[in-house]
């Protein structure tokens, strides 16, 4: 008797255990740019998990940018044609997808080799103090190029940022 009950309890924690949801990440980036996926909790013990995706995701693209800059492919994100999902939002359970497409720049000194993001959930990106921040990675007489506001329906804010790297394209003063 012992035995059974021993063996329906462990069949019920293995169901339980296949319908956990732990966390997963996609990214993958080629020469027309970069897409990714998380699937998983919002939070994690008060930590905004799902939103650290946008860290991931800006890390892959200026990798990737750097990339094609280095094989003579000259690039830049094109902001227009980004897109962000944020589905079941408020669930417990996110899936933020991102597409960030690239668009080709006719010589090196248009293309741009960083990237990174600004934003969060329900409440406006500081986007001031963000530029601040970035003050210092550009190339004098050179600026942030930063994405309009860009807003899913569950509430996720993001502003998207490119710049050419000082130490990969120093020779486009």
């Amino acid at each position: 008797m012992i035995n059974v009950a021993i063996l329906i309890l462990h069949s019920l924690l293995a169901v339980l255990i296949s319908n956990s949801t732990e966390p997963s990440t996609t990214i993958h980036c080629d020469e027309n740019g970069c897409r990714g996926e998380y699937v998983g909790p919002e939070f994690i013990e008060g930590s905004d998990i799902a939103h650290q995706f946008s860290n991931s995701m800006s890390v892959a693209v200026g990798d990737e940018l750097k990339e094609q800059y280095n094989n003579g492919h000259y690039v830049k994100v094109d902001f227009s044609k980004l897109k962000m999902s944020t589905k079941g939002m408020g669930s417990g359970n996110v899936t933020y997808a991102l597409v960030i497409p690239f668009i080709e720049v006719p010589t090196k000194c248009e293309a741009y080799t960083s990237f990174d993001h600004c934003g969060g959930w329900n409440h406006s990106p500081a986007l001031e103090r963000r530029k601040r921040e970035l003050s210092s990675v550009t190339l004098p007489d050179e600026s942030l190029d930063i994405s309009d506001l860009k807003t899913t329906p569950e509430g996720l804010e993001e502003y998207w940022i490119q710049w050419k790297n000082k130490a990969l394209q120093g020779d486009c003063q």
